[in-house]
């Protein structure tokens, strides 16, 4: 059993388990994490498209690698990546997603009842999928899991998939623009991410309304 410290976290999403995509996403905002393994870029949670049976998980860090740096980049041994799931609504973690990197493979732990809540993790003792980690291949066919439970997983590097116009955002901060353009440009394009995806049977989530999650990193004490 190892425990963690709480390093950051990123926001978090509610949503009903019946559908709909919400997000969360923030670049590059904390000088302290800023270009580490514990630094959160993106979180997703949307209804899976292939069964609606499930949920879909995605966490992402270590943002805006360039091709070059994405060919030697790796998950952190000594960072836990979490999803908090509170499925009654009271801002607590009843469930959490514990993603954990050794030996080249992302293990899974969860969706387990938390030890403990809050910044400090006790790492689950029984692992429910062990996923293979891709390494950088362009555009080839990502390598995923399936667990004993039914939860699907891939851990590796992926295309950024969040859209913004920095450039226009400064603009608008310094007063120099009132607004986004209609088109725009993508300032994170042709960057890459670390990503966790897994898609998790509802049934495991405890909840049959609206869920709330939000993501952490965790660093081992």
């Amino acid at each position: 059993m190892k425990k963690s410290r709480f390093i950051i976290a990123a926001a978090a999403v509610a949503l009903t388990l019946t559908g709909g995509i919400l997000w969360a996403s923030d670049h590059a905002d904390a000088p302290a994490v800023t270009g580490k393994s514990t630094d959160i870029t993106d979180l997703y949670v949307f209804q899976s498209q292939v069964n609606a049976n499930n949920m879909v998980f995605v966490g992402n860090v270590q943002g805006l690698l360039s091709p070059t740096a994405t060919s030697t980049a790796a998950f952190d041994e000594n960072t836990m990546i979490e999803f908090k799931i509170d499925n009654n609504n009271d801002n607590v973690e009843d469930l959490v997603i514990q993603c954990v990197y050794k030996g080249g493979q992302m293990y899974i732990y969860g969706p387990v009842k938390p030890a403990n809540t809050g910044f400090s993790s006790t790492v689950n003792s029984t692992a429910s999928v062990v996923v293979p980690v891709t390494t950088y291949a362009g555009s080839s066919t990502p390598i995923t899991a399936t667990g004993s439970t039914g939860i699907q997983a891939f851990a590796g590097p992926r295309d950024d998939p969040f859209f913004f116009d920095l450039d226009q955002f400064h603009k608008i901060t310094a007063g120099t623009a009132t607004s986004f353009l209609a088109t725009g440009h993508d300032s994170f394009a042709g960057t890459n991410v670390m990503s966790v995806v897994l898609e998790v049977p509802k049934s495991m989530l405890n909840s049959t309304g609206k869920i709330n999650v939000w993501l952490q990193t965790k660093k081992k004490v």
